[in-house]
C-alpha cells in the first residue's frame, strides 16, 4: 500500500501513538507514583500530562445524509445537481459499492461505533415501540462500545456533533436524563440537534449539549451549520493547533421536506418528463461515469408504480410538485455543507481536513406511500385512500407541498424507486441492494493521488470508524475510561484509497431490518423480503414484492449482477444453503436473535398504547 500522507508527519505520530495509547487510555487506572507523606515537605507530586494530539494532526469530518438514495444526486448519476458534492468528488473518491443497514438508527449506531447494530444492542431503535428487552434489540449502546468520538477525544481531539442523532432512548430524551446515552455521554464535547428520528424543520425538537432549548426559527439545516462553524471557531481561539472531529449529520433528507420557498421553486417545471425517463436518464449518465458496470441493464419499473404516461394530469401535477420540492431540498442540503466547507478554506483548515461524506443512511424512502404525503391527518401511512380521493386532497393542498406547514411532506413510492436507480427496492429493504447501498466520498486533499476516482472494493459504514484510524496513525483503544472495549468489527478502506485494483478486504456483511434480510460473502448475496400483514396497518411496505405471496429466500453473484435481477437459488441450492447457514452464524455472534419482524412491533405498539 502506497503512503499518501507526509512521510515525516506519518513517522512522528506512528513514533508516539503507542505511548499516547497506554498512557491516555489506561490514565485512570495508573497506580500514583509519588510519595505522601504526613507533611507536603516529606511528599513528592506526580501529574499526569494532559494528552496533547499530534503535532498537525488533520481535523475529521464526517457526513452522513438522511433518505438519499444512490441515483439522487449529481455526483453519482443523478439529476439533482449537487455541486459540493460533485466537486469533493471529483477531486477525492467515489466508492460505489458502499452499504448501510436500510434504516436510520442501526446505520448510525454501526457508523459511529465500527460495529454491527444488532452488536452495539441498535438491531432496530432507540424508541420505546421499536425496542424490546433483549441485547441486541434494547436501544442502549453499551459502555464497551465505545465510539468514534470517545476515541478520538482520547486521542485529544475537541469532537462535536449537529443535526440527528437517533441514538438516544426516548426514556432518557428528557432534560432530566439520564444523560449517559446523548452525544455528550457519548463522547462529543458539544452537541446541537435532536435526539429523535425525525423532526420539524422549522420547529425543531431541538437540544444544545445536554438540554432542550428554543429554535430560532430559521430552517434546522442553517442552525445546525452555524453552530458546526462556531464550535470549530471557539476551539481554535482558544487552542488554535488542536485538531477537531466533526459530525455533521442533518435531518435532510428526511421528510418532512420543508424549505424556503426560493429553494423549492428552485426545480420548477424540470420533473414533467416523470420518473420513468427519470430513471433512464441517470442510468445513462452512470453508466457513461463508470460509476456502474458497462454491460448492466436496468430493472423493470416495480409492477405496484404505474407507469407515468398513465396517470392523469392531475396525478402528474401533483407527484412532479413532490420531486420538484425534494430535489431543492438535496441541493440546499448541499449548499449548507459548502458553507461549511468555505469557513474551513477562510480559516486555513480545509487542506489539513479528512471529510468522509456519506449520501444517505439507507436508500430512498418508501414511507410516502403509493401518492405522496403532505399534512399528518392527509392519506397519513397506513391510511390507504384511493388514487383519486389522495390527489385531489393534495391539489387541495397543492401550494402547502414542501412549506413549513407540510408536517408529513415526502415523495410518492415512484419517485422513491426512481431516486435509488440502478438498484430494486427501497429503505428498510434490508434484503436488496436498493436499501442498502449508498454513495460514499472520499476526500483529503493532500494524500489522494487519484482524484475523481472510482473505487469499487466492498465496504460498510462499519468500516468508517477503522479506516479513520488508520489514517490518522491511530490504535483502537484496549480501554475507555477504564471500561475494557468490544472488539472492532469493521474493516479499513485505507488500502483502497490509492490502489483502485484492490481485492475487497470486507468479505462478509449481513443486514436484518424486522424481517427483511440479507448475507453477502465474497460477491454472493442471499436474501429474503419480508411481507408484512396488511391488517397491521402497513400496506404501504408489500410493495417490496413482485409477486406478494413469494417469500422464498433468493441468491444473487453481484459480481456479475450488481442489482439483483437473476435469482440464482435453483441453480445453485448448494450455494444458497452455505449463505443461510452463515446469516444464522453471524445472527447468533452479533445478538439479532430473536428475529423481529414489523408485525412484531406493530403487536408491541398496540400493547404498549393499551
Amino acid at each position: 500500500m502506497k503512503i499518501f500522507y507526509k512521510t515525516t508527519w506519518f513517522l512522528a505520530l506512528s513514533a508516539i501513538s503507542a505511548t499516547v495509547h497506554a498512557q491516555n487510555i489506561t490514565q485512570q487506572q495508573q497506580p500514583f507514583k509519588g510519595v505522601i507523606g504526613k507533611e507536603y515537605s516529606d511528599s513528592k507530586e506526580v501529574w499526569t500530562d494532559p494528552i496533547r494530539a499530534p503535532k498537525d494532526a488533520p481535523n475529521v469530518v464526517w457526513i452522513l445524509l438522511d433518505d438519499v438514495g444512490f441515483g439522487a444526486s449529481s455526483a453519482f448519476g443523478g439529476l439533482i445537481p449537487t455541486p459540493t458534492f460533485d466537486s469533493l468528488a471529483n477531486n477525492g473518491l467515489r466508492y460505489t459499492n458502499f452499504h448501510t443497514t436500510a434504516i436510520c438508527a442501526p446505520t448510525r449506531a454501526a457508523l459511529l461505533t465500527g460495529r454491527n447494530s444488532s452488536r452495539v444492542h441498535e438491531a432496530g431503535f432507540s424508541h420505546k415501540w421499536a425496542s424490546f428487552g433483549f441485547p441486541g434489540w434494547d436501544g442502549r449502546i453499551p459502555s464497551d462500545k465505545g465510539t468514534i468520538a470517545e476515541i478520538l477525544r482520547e486521542y485529544g481531539y475537541n469532537t462535536f456533533a449537529v443535526g440527528k442523532y437517533g441514538l438516544t432512548p426516548d426514556q432518557d430524551a428528557t432534560d432530566g436524563g439520564p444523560f449517559d446515552r446523548w452525544p455528550l455521554g457519548k463522547g462529543f464535547d458539544h452537541f446541537f440537534g435532536f435526539l429523535g428520528s425525525a423532526t420539524d424543520q422549522y420547529k425543531p425538537d431541538l437540544v444544545e449539549d445536554n438540554a432542550h432549548v428554543q429554535t430560532d426559527g430559521r430552517h434546522l439545516s442553517a442552525q445546525i451549520t452555524d453552530k458546526a462553524i462556531s464550535f470549530i471557531d471557539r476551539q481554535k481561539k482558544a487552542t488554535p493547533n488542536k485538531p477537531f472531529f466533526l459530525y455533521y449529520a442533518p435531518a435532510a433528507t428526511h421528510s418532512p421536506h420543508q424549505l424556503e420557498q426560493k429553494w423549492r421553486d428552485l426545480y420548477k417545471g424540470k420533473f414533467e418528463k416523470g420518473w420513468d425517463v427519470y430513471r433512464e436518464e441517470v442510468f445513462k449518465r452512470q453508466k457513461a461515469a463508470g460509476i456502474i458496470p458497462a454491460n448492466a441493464t436496468l430493472p423493470p419499473r416495480n409492477p405496484y408504480i404505474k407507469a407515468w404516461d398513465k396517470l392523469s394530469a392531475d396525478e402528474k401535477k401533483v407527484y412532479a410538485r413532490f420531486f420538484e420540492v425534494y430535489a431543492g431540498y438535496l441541493t440546499y442540503t448541499d449548499y449548507e455543507i459548502n458553507r461549511l466547507i468555505q469557513h474551513l478554506k477562510e480559516i486555513g483548515q480545509f487542506d489539513n481536513t479528512l471529510i468522509l461524506l456519506v449520501i444517505g443512511d439507507n436508500g430512498a424512502s418508501k414511507e410516502g406511500t403509493f401518492y405522496g404525503t403532505i399534512k399528518r391527518n392527509n392519506n397519513a401511512a397506513g391510511k390507504p385512500q384511493s388514487a383519486e380521493e389522495t390527489v385531489k386532497a393534495h391539489l387541495q393542498n397543492f401550494d402547502v407541498i414542501g412549506t413549513p406547514e407540510a408536517s408529513n411532506g415526502n415523495y410518492p413510492l415512484g419517485w422513491a424507486q426512481a431516486a435509488n436507480t440502478p438498484f430494486k427496492y427501497w429503505k428498510q429493504d434490508a434484503h436488496a441492494e436498493g436499501g442498502t447501498r449508498n454513495p460514499l466520498i472520499v476526500f483529503y486533499p493532500k494524500g489522494i493521488q487519484e482524484k475523481g476516482g472510482i473505487r469499487q472494493q466492498y465496504g460498510h459504514v462499519i468500516d468508517l470508524l477503522p479506516t479513520t484510524l488508520e489514517f490518522l496513525g491511530l490504535q483502537a483503544p484496549t480501554d475507555i475510561r477504564g471500561i475494557k472495549q468490544d472488539t472492532i468489527q469493521g474493516t479499513s478502506l485505507l488500502y483502497s484509497f490509492n490502489d483502485k485494483n484492490a481485492p475487497s478486504r470486507h468479505t462478509t456483511q449481513y443486514y436484518y431490518i424486522y424481517g427483511s434480510r440479507s448475507i453477502y460473502k465474497d460477491g454472493w448475496k442471499a436474501s429474503l423480503a419480508f411481507k408484512i400483514d396488511d391488517n397491521k396497518g402497513a400496506n404501504q411496505r408489500n410493495v417490496s414484492f413482485d409477486d406478494p405471496n413469494h417469500i422464498d429466500w433468493q441468491l444473487f453473484n453481484l459480481n456479475e449482477d450488481f442489482n439483483e435481477q437473476h435469482n440464482l437459488a435453483k441453480k445453485y441450492p448448494e450455494k444458497l444453503e452455505e449463505l443461510k447457514q452463515l446469516f444464522d452464524e453471524e445472527a447468533r455472534k452479533n445478538n439479532l436473535y430473536p428475529l423481529i419482524n414489523w408485525d412484531d412491533v406493530a403487536d408491541h405498539r398496540q400493547n404498549a398504547t393499551k
